[in-house]
């Protein structure tokens, strides 16, 4: 068997498959597992995605929120054990891929034009409402 093979079936075993499709400018609501002591619960992050790296078993976005005052951007490894599910709440129409001038707006200037048409979500996906709890 050669290593590619070997590997390919590795990495469609450790993928996540019930993830909607997500893309830059998404509002998500993401559900990240926290270790305290002995105990484990959800924790989830809310905010806007403003970049994303695909790289199969690699995939990556950015989540960028302002909390208090502060903006706070987390990356998360999509395919990981410690993300309980990822929840779409609203999409918006972007036009760059990375949405790196977010980061000097404040305010009102943050806000993303809402997507009125949604028609990647026709294909089996799990609807956008599902929560993942």
């Amino acid at each position: 068997m050669k290593l590619t093979t070997l590997i390919n079936r590795l990495e469609a075993r450790c993928k996540n498959g019930n993830l909607p499709s997500i893309s830059v400018g998404d509002t998500v609501k993401v559900g990240v597992l926290i270790q305290e002591g002995e105990k484990t619960r959800v924790q989830p992050y809310q905010g806007v995605v403003i970049a994303q790296h695909r790289a199969s078993l690699h995939t990556t976005i950015t989540v960028r929120r302002v909390f208090q005052g502060i903006g706070v951007e987390r990356i998360f490894t999509i395919h990981s054990p410690a993300l309980k599910g990822i929840q779409i709440l609203r999409r918006a129409k972007v036009r760059k891929a990375k949405l790196y001038y977010l980061r000097d707006r404040v305010g009102k200037a943050i806000r993303l034009k809402p997507r009125l048409s949604d028609q990647r979500n026709q294909g089996g996906q799990r609807s956008e409402k599902e929560s993942f709890q």
